[in-house]
């Protein structure tokens, strides 16, 4: 009888597994890491990307350099994080140590 009703158990377990959905087609609006990210452009139409980016790259102690924008169902703004850039030497310009 305990066999019969493991059986069972695995049977019914296996074909929910089967008939549900794959969801394959799903993925995260807003992937990034301390090297940049990506947001979906469905996604970026209903929130403000750019405060998400800066928000992103803030988290690593960096800034923002957008890269580039797919603008149509599917595609994806993309970003790097890069550490703050130098500040520009210009000639003939004093240098403060301090």
């Amino acid at each position: 009888m305990r066999r019969a009703a493991y059986g069972l158990v695995v049977g019914v377990t296996l074909g929910a597994a089967v008939a549900g959905p794959a969801r394959a087609d799903w993925v995260w609006p807003f992937k990034g890491n301390d090297t940049g990210g990506i947001i979906a452009w469905e996604y970026a139409q209903h929130n403000d990307a750019q405060k998400l980016a800066v928000d992103h790259c803030a988290y690593y102690g960096k800034v923002v350099k957008p890269l580039a924008a797919q603008r149509y169902y599917g595609g994806y703004i993309s970003f790097a994080c890069i550490w703050r850039p130098a500040p520009a030497v210009y000639p003939g310009a004093l240098r403060v140590k301090g």
